[in-house]
């Protein structure tokens, strides 16, 4: 529908940071500081290592106009290889922020893309660089309910978020309409359309396929701008997608995006919030927990269901995210990777623990996460929750201290607290005027 490619159009090249809430910014900007956590927590861990070491080896660029360091890492690759090597680190961290509508995630592919594109960009301005964070959220998001909507498999979030990553190139790169619409149709043919089901089935590190969301993305900007066709994307163009982006830039998905306590898939969350419930209340200790029954939908009944071997496993199991939080109180990184993938008594606790499918549960996927629980003490007792929702979203959401709180938490343990503290008072000063985004690079590239 030429109509409605005219008005993405519009909105991704045009819309001014001035003509954006000021909700919507400032929504953006903690964002991207609870992305810039992971981003940084996840630097050390073998995946984020291997993505970096492969960006070197393979995407480096001959041309310095189309270069980028990656973020701490310092090491000079082309701007695809730079967001791919981020976004595939960020995403094997499982605790950035995400979109329940459309079952996946936006901010992972925003935040190296941004970062990526801003060498470029040099008097970029702080609102600027959240005028472009909020057009990768609003065209990836919609992208993805248009995606979700139109084929039968549900597909990685590396599909669809490849289109926010061409809509943050072609403004900051100042792209005609026409360079736009050949790159959406680009990245749109060449996403990843994996099938995130047998992710959840065989974890690994292939994750939400949003690596190479962001290789493709910018990949598909630099081919357009360079006369390269692809369109139309049928994500935007097709007649039945009208109504997924009827309301762009009238409501704002940035401003609606979950925040995740645990990095751990978002599915098990309210597993192990309703665990987490029950013990508070009833001040329990996991050695009074006899059994645990947990009721939730199918999504989540499918997460691996042993003691996982490898961070990815981990990740995607729901037990043993229970079983970390009931007994240690808290699910960090040093819970899902090194020593923590063989705590005894977590892999006893998991024995205890059995996993239902429930309709009522399944009804409200995608738009809600929910799960109940009944605990069985060692005296016998019954105890049981209510149906609870993944806390962290717009039913729940964690207050803007808290995120904060969770930014330092990842942060500061890889970088310390100065470093964190001054990059958390840059991005969140993003939305004053006068504030630039380069006052963010000394800060961010050294490893």
């Amino acid at each position: 529908m030429a109509g409605t490619f005219s008005s993405v159009a519009d909105f991704a090249l045009n819309r001014s940071a001035d003509e954006m809430p000021e909700s919507a910014k400032q929504a953006a900007a903690l964002m991207m500081l609870d992305t810039m956590g992971i981003l940084i927590a996840s630097g050390p861990m073998e995946a984020g290592v291997i993505a970096r070491d492969t960006a070197a080896m393979l995407y480096t660029s001959s041309d310095a106009s189309f270069s980028a360091r990656m973020a701490f890492d310092g090491r000079s690759v082309s701007m695809a290889g730079a967001a791919f090597a981020g976004a595939t680190q960020i995403d094997n961290l499982d605790g950035h922020d995400g979109y329940q509508p459309t079952k996946g995630h936006i901010g992972v592919v925003v935040l190296p893309a941004l970062i990526a594109l801003a060498e470029h960009c040099p008097d970029l301005t702080g609102p600027d660089a959240l005028a472009t964070v909020i057009t990768g959220y609003e065209i990836a998001g919609r992208a993805g309910l248009s995606l979700h909507a139109s084929v039968s498999d549900y597909h990685t979030s590396g599909a669809w978020n490849a289109l926010g990553v061409v809509a943050m190139a072609a403004r900051l790169r100042g792209h005609t309409p026409n360079e736009l619409r050949q790159a959406m149709g680009i990245a749109e043919y060449h996403g990843p359309r994996s099938q995130m089901m047998r992710e959840i089935a065989n974890p690994t590190m292939l994750h939400d396929g949003s690596g190479w969301g962001a290789l493709v993305g910018l990949s598909a900007a630099i081919l357009a701008e360079r006369g390269f066709t692809g369109a139309p994307a049928i994500t935007i163009e097709a007649e039945s997608a009208e109504p997924h982006w009827a309301d762009l830039g009238q409501f704002w998905q940035v401003e609606h995006q979950y925040v995740k306590p645990y990095p751990i898939c978002r599915w098990a969350h309210a597993s192990i919030d309703a665990v987490r419930l029950v013990m508070r209340d009833n001040n329990l200790t996991h050695t009074q927990i006899r059994s645990v029954q947990i009721n939730t939908f199918h999504q989540a009944a499918c997460l691996y269901a042993g003691m996982p071997a490898t961070t990815s496993q981990a990740q995607y199991s729901l037990p043993f995210a229970v079983a970390a939080q009931a007994i240690h109180g808290r699910i960090g990184v040093e819970r899902i990777a090194g020593s923590g993938l063989s705590d005894p008594a977590i892999a006893e606790f998991i024995s205890r623990i059995h996993v239902t499918e429930t309709d009522r549960h399944n009804t409200r996927f995608p738009v809600g996460r929910w799960a109940d629980v009944t605990i069985e003490t060692t005296d016998g007792q019954l105890l049981k929750s209510e149906d609870v929702h993944a806390r962290g979203g717009p039913e729940a959401p964690m207050q803007r201290g808290e995120v904060i709180d969770k930014y330092l938490e990842f942060a500061v343990p890889v970088i310390g607290l100065e470093r964190a503290e001054a990059i958390r008072d840059v991005v969140l000063g993003w939305v004053a005027p006068g504030s630039r985004f380069s006052d963010l690079s000394p800060l961010i590239f050294e490893p």
